[in-house]
């Protein structure tokens, strides 16, 4: 048999561990994960050689009802994810149901790319109320192999890789060995800013935040980087400064270890925080930031 090589994406609704599950099966943390809805904004790909084949998963945004244009770029992220996928894996969980977003269930019915149902979390699942899941996902699909796993604890996933190896077609590999992502090094910069203002802010904070990275200078002994934090409101621009900049600092901190242990580098960040208003409802500015 020859080289096998194929795109395999990842949907799912909001909070079923998606995330989590895409950084277990390429083995770096390319995806932010946190408790909150919305997290994931981009289709970010991850990157896995192996003997004989090439894996390209691509983690998608939850699936959800726009409410404005930046929601509308998320939800065409995921239904591009339904037509240029060799493989496709839905993920859902054990407080998940058929019946939320039912109208994209019946969309992924009707596809005829081959598809894996992941029920996840089952860490945290009795075997009764496992059970019981899975059923209810057998009656809603005909024929459709459904895996339970743990994404956090990785248990099954030996199982998943195993039958996504045998659906890929065979295909000489898209990208060089040696390639983790298909994401700037800017990108995973402003990923990993964004993820540290979701996990310190609360209530509409992490919904208002755009990051943007303005410089990434690799020097041989550090990485210099500027980053603008955009926010929609000037109260928005004084809770992520907080009092005598602590807040701002923080992010700033942790962020920058997270940098510096993904790239193995010493890092310099520097922060500023702006205003834009209705930014996530401008084209132009949803254009510039990737969303298109």
């Amino acid at each position: 048999m020859g080289h096998k090589a194929g795109f395999v994406n990842i949907i799912g609704n909001p909070n079923v561990g998606k995330s989590t599950l895409m950084n277990a099966l390429v083995g770096d943390k390319l995806s932010i994960i946190t408790s909150k809805a919305q997290t994931t904004r981009h289709r970010i790909l991850g990157i896995v050689n192996g003997e004989g084949y090439q894996i390209v998963y691509s983690d998608t945004p939850g699936i959800l009802k726009p409410k404005y244009k930046l929601q509308e770029r998320m939800l065409k992220f995921v239904t591009g994810a339904l037509s240029d996928a060799d493989v496709l894996l839905y993920v859902t969980d054990y407080m998940d149901d058929p019946s939320k977003n039912s109208g994209f269930v019946e969309k992924l019915i009707q596809v005829n790319t081959p598809l894996l149902l992941l029920v996840n979390k089952i860490d945290i699942k009795t075997d009764s109320g496992l059970k019981e899941t899975v059923e209810k996902w057998m009656n809603t699909f005909d024929d459709v192999q459904i895996i339970p796993i743990s994404a956090l604890k990785k248990t099954n996933l030996d199982v998943v890789l195993s039958e996504i190896i045998k659906l890929l077609p065979e295909s000489p590999p898209y990208f060089p060995d040696d390639q983790l992502t298909d994401k700037t090094e800017r990108f995973l910069v402003s990923e990993i800013i964004r993820e540290k203002i979701i996990l310190f802010y609360k209530q509409e904070i992490p919904y208002a935040v755009e990051v943007d990275v303005d410089s990434f200078i690799d020097k041989k002994d550090i990485i210099r980087i500027s980053a603008k934090i955009y926010v929609t409101r000037d109260s928005q621009k004084g809770i992520i400064i907080g009092k005598g900049g602590s807040s701002l600092k923080r992010v700033g901190t942790e962020a920058r270890k997270d940098i510096e242990a993904f790239f193995g580098k010493k890092v310099f960040l520097e922060l500023f925080v702006k205003v834009r208003k209705d930014w996530k409802d401008n084209e132009r500015y949803l254009k510039q930031w990737g969303y298109n």
